[in-house]
This record gives structure tokens, sequence and C-alpha cells, in this order.
């Protein structure tokens, strides 16, 4: 192992349930565990299944402005968010393109985000370089993060506090678990039911023990997590969407809140707006992300060339594999327009083969999010 990888707080633990590790946005990761990662995904959609996502960026911003400064660079009303409720950002640049996704907690006198590990130093920079002075960034250096996941999640963590049951989709908390102090939200990256949970890092391995001696959980790594989050049509920031990807070709448009949309309160302002707003009034975009299921039994992977049934090259997969639940390879990538629609037929290159798969509503598996 490069000894230039960083380490999450539980990478002892890891290496001790035998998980094979790989690097992974600057860390040493556990890609799968003794179960494999058919075995894993199966167990998160039908149990529990605890993932260790510590590499993420933690950030609070404090300050009366901290919620302007936010709205300021991103698409979503984050000014009217809740005390206790999360939200999905995009942070823009100046071309509508995509700089990365995160996540939003109003935990009332501050702010909480989380940030995707590759993009955490370059969203810190952009952070610092455009909020105002009143405003404080602080980047969380000493929690762990972790995500239980699976339709046993609730009744598993409720028996560590019976409050997290009370929890809707979306909602956030501080509380404490296990006599942890804790920052909780229902939410997470595979469509099941489930919780995201910031513990202090010290007391991170303490913590994953105890969840691991419920008979519900299992340790998942980052391949199932990556076949679990494909299956419910979640984009991967740095494959489904980037820099040259605008929200509207992206087909994240829901992502957009009303109030910073051309009718809104508060329209515009976030930068890349006069496109992005642009890309919506007209529907004008040569290109959109799509779903799509393939016919045969091989998967088909990213960086596969997408033709029409009249042999033109018209996009390209960026995320795919053999999804275990759906029971057939799902993929997502961008094609032309004129080929978007649910239904059409297109063509993978896979090793000189042209595999048929067609063009599907996205997710290819039903969300499963808990909202009471």
């Amino acid at each position: 192992m490069s000894q230039d990888l960083l380490k999450t707080p539980l990478h002892a633990l890891h290496i001790e349930m035998g998980a094979k590790m790989v690097p992974f946005a600057g860390y040493d990761m556990p890609v799968q565990y003794a179960l494999g990662v058919r075995k894993e995904h199966i167990h998160c959609r039908e149990h529990a299944g605890l993932f260790d996502v510590s590499h993420m960026g933690q950030l609070r911003l404090h300050g009366e402005n901290a919620a302007k400064a936010l709205e300021a660079l991103v698409p979503v009303d984050i000014i009217d968010l809740p005390e206790g409720k999360q939200r999905y950002a995009l942070f823009t640049n100046e071309q509508g393109g995509l700089m990365d996704d995160l996540m939003v907690t109003n935990f009332g006198d501050h702010l909480f985000v989380v940030v995707n590990a590759a993009c955490k130093e370059q969203d810190i920079a952009h952070l610092r370089a455009n909020i105002p002075a009143d405003v404080e960034l602080e980047v969380i250096e000493d929690r762990a993060l972790l995500a239980l996941q699976g339709p046993e999640a609730a009744t598993v963590l409720a028996t560590l506090n019976p409050a997290v049951a009370d929890m809707v989709f979306m909602d956030a908390a501080k509380m404490d678990l296990a006599g942890i102090e804790c920052l909780v939200s229902r939410s997470g990256y595979t469509g099941e039911d489930g919780y995201e949970i910031s513990v202090p890092s010290d007391k991170a391995e303490e913590f994953a023990r105890r969840l691991l001696l419920k008979e519900e959980v299992e340790w998942i790594g980052l391949g199932a997590r990556d076949s679990l989050r494909l299956e419910c049509g979640l984009c991967l920031y740095g494959h489904d969407i980037d820099t040259t990807t605008t929200p509207v070709e992206g087909s994240l448009l829901w992502a957009i809140s009303k109030p910073r949309r051309a009718d809104g309160e508060r329209a515009g302002g976030f930068p890349g707006a006069d496109i992005i707003l642009d890309q919506i009034a007209t529907k004008d975009v040569s290109r959109k992300r799509v779903g799509l299921l393939g016919s045969s039994k091989a998967p088909v992977r990213e960086g596969a060339v997408l033709f029409d049934a009249d042999d033109n090259e018209i996009g390209v997969v960026t995320s795919g594999t053999f999804g275990p639940t759906k029971g057939q390879p799902v993929a997502m990538g961008y094609v032309a327009t004129a080929s978007a629609a649910i239904g059409t037929e297109v063509f993978a290159e896979v090793r000189g083969k042209k595999l048929p798969m067609t063009v599907e509503k996205m997710p290819f598996v039903p969300q499963r999010y808990y909202r009471g």
C-alpha cells in the first residue's frame, strides 16, 4: 500500500474484518469484505448494511449570514431550509457546470455540509474564496462518518436511541447513540431507508462494533455501494456529473429549488445561473443523462460508446454494472437528446460487440426512503 494514502478512523477495523482495500479518492478504502460484492448488495437490500464514508468532507458554516452565503453558490433554497432538515445541493461554476454535489443540514446555530472526498479540497477553497468575512468555515477533522442502510436500519438504530424511529427522510438531529454524541440524518446513497451518522473519530470503532454485534448488520464495501446507488439512479460525482455537465443535461432539474428558478422569489444569483435558467426555459440541450437497461447478461461498463439503430455514435456510458436486485445490467450515461426518450433502443460497444440496451426511467429498483 502506498504510504501516501489517507486512512479513515476505522481503517484498522476494516483490516481486522478481512476487507480487501483499494485506493479511492486519496484514501485506502474497503472495496469488499468476505461476503463479496453481490452478497453485500443483497444484504443491504434485505437487512442492514454498514458503510464507512469517513473519507467524505464534513464542514460547518457559522454566522448569521451562513445560509445566505451558501445560497449564493448553489441553485438551491438554503435560506428557508428548516432547522433539523437536510437538503441535496449542487456547486455550479460560471459555465453552469457541476463542481460537486453535497448535502446541507440546518442545525440551527450552524449549517453542516458534507462534500465528496475527491472534491473536498477544491470545495473548501471555493467556499473560502466566496463566503463573506462574517461567515466562518470550519473544516471538521475529528469526526468519522458512517451510513447504516437497509429495511432493518431503523430497527437496529432504535435500539441505541428510540428517537431515530420518529425521523423521516431528510430529517437531521444531534442525539446520543449508545452514549456517544452523534449527528444523525435519515438519508443515504443506496435508495433504501437508512441513516448517515457523524461520530467523534475516537468513538467510531466502538460505535461500529456496537452495530456489528446486531445480526442484521454487515459491513458493505465500495463495490456494493456502487451497484446499490446505480440501481437507484443516483449520480457519482466525477463520473455521471462533472464540470462539463449542467444540471439540465444531468437530469437534475428536481434539485433546482423553485425559489431559485426564473419565476422564483430569489431567482438566479448563483454561478452559471443565466446558462442554467436558459436551458430550463428552452429545454435546449444537446445531450441528457439517461438510465440504460441491458438485454444480455454482460455488464456494460463506464466508457462504453453508445450507438443508435443506424450505427451513429450518440453517447457514452458513465456508470455501469450488473444489478443484483434488478437481475440485469444497469447503467447510466449521456445520449444525444433525440435518443433520450424512454423506450429508445441503443447499442453499447463492448469488446467489439454491440450489445442492445433500452433507455429506461430511473430508479431501476424502487426507492424506499421513509417519509412517514
